[in-house]
């Protein structure tokens, strides 16, 4: 990692996406070649798109993904990166591998533009509340920042919940950089009691 990379991480993505709007509850989610619905497996699916690999609320968002996957392993837990692949499997091995997770790796952000998260405002990334939270998930986790080696520190994060038939049954985007999902409420949307 080299300051040039951190540095390129606070700007804004050059290439521009059409964004769609996020899907809507009980319409079918948004399907293509990296992340197909309904699941091939024929299972019901938890997704959680990330922010950038090296901001501490992805590993938080990451580390309640994994968590979760354990407990539950008759479904899917798929978490997309828009961070390279190169490092997108560094940081995945810093903090701690993907266990029962797989990851997908968006880097041109096509899949966040399909499911509706687009880029973010300054107010989104650095308002007081999430900078506090930042410094509270250091002292009271340990969770830090760590290099950014590629990606974008403006791109919203977002987590779905799909049924076996490929219905969005649960969805909470970001509302601010530290916007955590509630993945408890994603598995009692699909009818498991978390």
């Amino acid at each position: 990692m080299t300051y040039r990379q951190e540095y390129d991480s606070w700007w804004a993505p050059s290439k521009r996406l059409i964004i769609s709007p996020p899907p809507k509850l009980a319409s079918k989610a948004p399907s293509s070649p990296k992340l197909q619905f309904p699941n091939p497996d024929a299972k019901s699916t938890v997704v959680t798109f990330l922010r950038h690999c090296g901001c501490p609320f992805a590993e938080k968002n990451f580390d309640e993904l994994r968590k979760t996957a354990v407990k539950n392993p008759s479904i899917d837990f798929i978490a997309v990166s828009h961070s390279s692949e190169e490092s997108t499997e560094k940081w995945i091995t810093a903090v701690g591998g993907q266990w029962d997770v797989k990851v997908i790796v968006d880097a041109d952000r096509e899949l966040y533009a399909q499911w509706g998260l687009g880029i973010s405002n300054t107010w989104h990334v650095l308002n007081p509340w999430s900078l506090y939270s930042v410094f509270r998930l250091a002292r009271q986790e340990k969770i830090t920042n760590r290099p950014t080696e590629t990606g974008t520190r403006w791109q919203t994060s977002g987590s779905f919940a799909v049924d076996k038939e490929g219905f969005v049954r649960w969805a909470r985007i970001a509302e601010a950089a530290d916007d955590m999902p509630d993945f408890n409420e994603a598995l009692n949307a699909l009818g498991i009691e978390a």
